[in-house]
């Protein structure tokens, strides 16, 4: 049985993560790769109904501390029921989002400690651990402008533009510390640049992995 991998995209606000996990998609089905598709918080019927509580406006005033716990109970239930059983059947794991977007929107944007969603990773997923990031890099003002055009903002896209700015450079902090893994994206360029980007970086890990 081939050993499948985890895949993850990573992008503030208008990043264009939909558009380029099909690209994702496409390309690890060309390779003849069995995959499962799926996302962050959500994933599982617990995940998505935390993804309302934590993306809707009904608790605008949510503490940082239930975001953060919240997000975390989310991916304990998506590792076991999803992730973990799909890369024990040797299939691809293609996750929009996953620990790195805590770590850039509750540690960056909301300013909650490192350490304390380092602790939480841990506990939680117990080194299990994305083997490629396509992080999709482009200004706050781009991203948010493209996201204005998309839908109304939900409670994240509400944020104020330095909350975003904090979130893209963690985001590229954590690049930084890990380029094998992090693979940045350059997502201000014309569709097909990005696409191409993307091509790249997945067909030479394919390479790698076969």
């Amino acid at each position: 049985m081939d050993q499948g991998s985890f895949i993850t995209l990573e992008g503030i606000e208008g990043a264009g993560k939909t558009t380029c996990m099909a690209q994702l998609r496409l390309l690890i089905q060309q390779a003849g790769k069995s995959y499962l598709e799926t996302r962050e918080p959500g994933g599982t019927q617990l995940g998505e109904d935390l993804r309302q509580l934590l993306l809707g406006h009904k608790h605008t005033g949510m503490t940082d501390d239930a975001e953060l716990l919240l997000m975390f109970a989310s991916r304990a239930e998506h590792l076991q029921q999803k992730i973990l059983p799909a890369l024990g059947r040797g299939q691809w794991v293609l996750c929009d989002r996953f620990t790195d977007a805590t770590y850039a929107y509750q540690g960056g944007g909301r300013g909650i400690a490192f350490s304390r969603i380092r602790a939480l990773e841990e506990w939680v997923q117990k080194g299990i651990r994305p083997d490629l990031t396509l992080l999709l890099d482009l200004s706050v003002e781009q991203g948010l402008e493209r996201a204005g055009k998309r839908s109304a903002p939900d409670r994240f896209e509400s944020e104020a533009m330095e909350f975003f700015r904090r979130v893209r450079q963690s985001y590229l902090e954590l690049a930084g510390k890990e380029p094998d893994r992090i693979k940045v994206i350059d997502a201000s360029r014309d569709l097909d640049e990005v696409l191409a980007q993307i091509t790249i970086v997945v067909n030479n890990f394919l390479q790698e992995k076969t």
